[in-house]
């Protein structure tokens, strides 16, 4: 029998590929092993994998910072993980990392964001905690959703490298792979400049209430700012064991970072609407801690397995878009006749 078209992809990736870059052949492997496929690499199978998902799909009607955008061009949950995949395969490919590992990483990373973004997150938190069940955070809920819910419970069965770069890729940790630390870098360059751009067209600030102190360094527009970083980032870890930025640049982007956080994210607009997400989530909440028997098939299998009631009302929660959040609270808690 020859040699398969995968095969000859993986032994090409020794002859590219830095020798800091994750290879297919060398993978950590799969929770539950498989048979190979004959044509991809595991890393691309777990990129098809997560894009196939349902999860995927639903990241399209999830808001980013703005609840209530009036337009078509403010982000989403999708955009912006189109945008993480896009920043960080260009520095992949850029530094010869294994652009299939950082692809899967960068779709699957938000899979676990609730409706209504951090909102959402901070109102399942707080459920979680009040019922003594430890935290919800949106990056361990995207490896419980690969792992476990996706699927009827099956899990999409992603290797070990793909789950460590989706669990790793906040603020606080860091992921083994350098594909995953191109990720979790790519992540917060992706979001500080679409959320000032989706600021500006929002009208909560313009390019000239920015730090000068910051822009004079990263650059005084959304491309710009974008172009300097990336090639930063390109410059400072090529030939290196790990990515890097230089000190002046990571200084200024932090900088943004935190003066986005004082004018925008704890903006009066953003937090009104915040409160009033976070209220409708409880309220589904405990609407559905008190009937759980009214949870849809998919949430009682799980409960029929085992599974605490808690968990998976919050499970059922945080899968659900924005906009079959409000359906199903104007279905539980508002008279028909008031909706129309």
């Amino acid at each position: 029998m020859g040699v398969s078209i995968r095969e000859l992809m993986e032994e090409r990736e020794y002859e590219i590929l830095s020798p800091y870059a994750s290879h297919s052949r060398e993978s950590r492997g799969r929770r539950t092993e498989e048979e190979p496929c004959d044509i991809r690499t595991c890393y691309q199978r777990d990129r098809d994998r997560i894009l196939h998902s349902k999860s995927f799909r639903r990241l399209k009607n999830k808001t980013q910072v703005f609840l209530e955008p009036e337009g078509d061009h403010y982000r989403t949950r999708l955009t912006h993980t189109l945008e993480v995949s896009q920043i960080a395969r260009t520095i992949a490919k850029a530094l010869y990392l294994n652009e299939d590992l950082t692809e899967a990483i960068a779709l699957g990373h938000d899979l676990g964001h609730t409706p209504y973004g951090h909102s959402g997150e901070a109102a399942l938190d707080m459920i979680l905690r009040e019922a003594g069940l430890g935290r919800f955070r949106h990056n361990e809920q995207s490896v419980r959703i690969v792992e476990f819910l996706e699927k009827d419970g099956k899990g999409l069965n992603l290797t070990r490298e793909t789950v460590d770069g989706i669990l790793n890729h906040g603020t606080a940790n860091r992921p083994e792979t350098l594909e995953g630390r191109v990720v979790r870098l790519s992540d917060k360059i992706a979001y500080i400049n679409h959320d000032i751009d989706d600021a500006i067209r929002a009208g909560v600030l313009t390019e000239e209430d920015l730090p000068r102190e910051y822009t004079d360094i990263l650059g005084h527009s959304v491309k710009n700012r974008l172009n300097k970083l990336v090639h930063d980032v390109i410059t400072e870890s090529s030939g290196k064991s790990d990515i890097f930025q230089s000190d002046a640049v990571s200084e200024a982007m932090f900088g943004l970072r935190s003066f986005m956080h004082r004018a925008v994210y704890r903006s009066t607009r953003v937090k009104a609407e915040e409160e009033k997400a976070q209220k409708m989530l409880r309220q589904l909440y405990h609407y559905y801690e008190a009937r759980p028997e009214r949870l849809p098939s998919s949430a009682l299998r799980f409960l029929e397995q085992g599974e605490k009631k808690e968990i998976v009302i919050c499970d059922y929660i945080s899968g659900m878009t924005d906009q079959f959040a409000v359906r199903e609270y104007q279905e539980l808690f508002i008279p028909k006749g008031w909706s129309e």
